[in-house]
């Protein structure tokens, strides 16, 4: 008796928090990542008109850094060719020149709810990349503490949590801090996004022995970033770093 009861209460909250859902989803409608209208509720994340006018990256890409390549025959990017890098592999959603209003709305704009149809989509199109690495970890690019205040949110940790929970891997927010408010890379060249990014991150002990993990991040340009931390993260005694990215410039 008392586990039906016991049940009876579990599903009327389920219904309570279902119908609250709704109801916070009618008065705050979501914005689509695409156009930022509001989503029609029965669309779900992203307008019916919208989804296929992003296209997300397929072969033939980079084996290192999973850019777009024009020949089947190539195996890696120019960029790839003549930089050693510290991570082993990654791979991008979309090509940056297609979804950069969106990126910059979602970074910049306040759109975190964006992360929710990007994480999901990350998750379902990277599945077989992800699986394949057999990860022990994501773990987000971390921001300043001033940029984190002035930002509100980290997007790089959004989309983590989202693909975490959808491909059941744990998120790791805390391993890494950054050290500093370092510029900007978009205002910098390739140079001096090397020497602007030394040192930035502090990596904790790595106390669980993290043996793979898999950076996520919202853009790669030149791959400084992802460097600089697999760097750091080496040197705490993990073996194999990769790296997921929402979108990556072509």
């Amino acid at each position: 008796m008392k586990r039906k009861s016991e049940n009876g209460l579990k599903r009327r909250n389920t219904v309570r928090r279902s119908i609250g859902k709704i109801i916070l989803t009618l008065l705050f409608p979501n914005r689509c990542p695409v156009c930022d209208n509001a989503v029609r509720l029965r669309d779900g994340l992203i307008c019916r008109e919208c989804k296929e006018k992003w296209k997300v990256i397929q072969e033939p890409f980079c084996f290192r850094c999973g850019r777009p390549l024009v020949a089947r025959e190539q195996e890696c990017c120019r960029d790839c060719m003549r930089k050693h890098h510290a991570y082993i592999r990654g791979r991008a959603l979309y090509r940056y020149a297609e979804v950069r209003a969106a990126v910059y709305r979602f970074k910049y704009g306040g759109r975190c709810e964006y992360a929710d149809f990007f994480g999901k989509k990350m998750a379902e199109e990277l599945r077989t990349f992800i699986e394949s690495v057999k990860p022990d970890c994501l773990m987000p690019v971390p921001v300043s503490r001033k940029r984190l205040n002035r930002r509100g949110y980290n997007q790089a940790e959004l989309l983590a949590e989202v693909m975490g929970r959808n491909l059941g891997v744990p998120v790791y927010t805390d391993l890494a801090v950054r050290n500093r408010d370092t510029v900007p890379q978009k205002e910098l060249n390739a140079y001096q996004r090397q020497n602007n990014l030394k040192k930035a991150f502090k990596i904790k002990e790595n106390d669980v022995k993290l043996s793979t993990i898999i950076i996520i991040d919202d853009i790669y340009t030149t791959g400084s970033t992802i460097d600089a931390l697999a760097e750091a993260l080496q040197g705490v005694g993990v073996e194999k770093v990769y790296f997921a990215v929402l979108a990556i410039g072509a």
